[in-house]
């Protein structure tokens, strides 16, 4: 089994690209997917022979969350990794991306597989191969109390003990991808220049969503 990538150097210059909308994945952070979806088992089954990397990338067109034409892609997706496979009898996949890299989408390859690949470029995202990159910019206990404010909001219990022991970039990236966002949302969310920022978008997302329902006069983020 090949290695995780550790820098952009150690990527290859095309990927396999899983247009997926609504699904954001970001550095170290993990998601999961059923892929059902022959085109897509194949793309599975190609990356499992390889380097296990694929680029999931959200579609401009947000009307179809997979769409099957070539429709225009978002120009920044997150190249994730396949850390764990479970095959079905049905002819599915059960997948976990671990991301890697945000990466820019360079050109769309004509290809013969049913699956879109394209070339990409990591350099602009070289901290994103270090796990804790820009924790320290990060107001931490700001950002824990709009987790307390929204878990009161939303009714949720959340491990406020596993939370205490968790990574300040680890539980940003969780709470963004969790988030009861868009894919407008995510993507603003994905393109954030700095841990810190993605952090402070969150809020504010978060803050205009109590309160509009709590009936206050939150101002739209543009």
């Amino acid at each position: 089994m090949l290695k995780r990538p550790t820098s952009p150097a150690d990527l290859p210059k095309s990927v396999p690209v899983f247009p997926l909308s609504g699904a954001l994945l970001l550095p170290f952070s993990h998601r999961p997917l059923n892929v059902f979806e022959p085109r897509y088992i194949d793309m599975v089954d190609a990356a499992l022979r390889g380097d296990r990397l694929i680029g999931l990338i959200q579609p401009e067109d947000t009307s179809e969350e997979s769409p099957r034409g070539p429709g225009a892609l978002q120009p920044i997706g997150c190249l994730g990794r396949i850390t764990h496979f479970e095959e079905s009898g049905e002819g599915r996949y059960f997948i976990i991306l671990e991301g890697v890299t945000r990466f820019r989408l360079t050109h769309e390859l004509t290809v013969m597989t049913p699956y879109r690949q394209a070339t990409i470029s990591a350099e602009e995202f070289a901290t994103d191969f270090t796990r804790a990159f820009g924790e320290e910019a990060v107001d931490r206990e700001r950002f824990v109390k709009m987790m307390r404010d929204y878990a009161e909001f939303a009714n949720i219990e959340l491990n406020w003990d596993e939370i205490e022991r968790t990574g300040t970039a680890e539980l940003v990236n969780f709470c963004c991808m969790v988030g009861p966002y868009g894919p407008a949302e995510k993507q603003v969310l994905l393109e954030a220049t700095t841990l810190e920022q993605r952090a402070e978008t969150l809020i504010a997302m978060t803050e205009y969503e109590m309160a509009r329902g709590a009936g206050g006069s939150g101002t739209p983020l543009n």
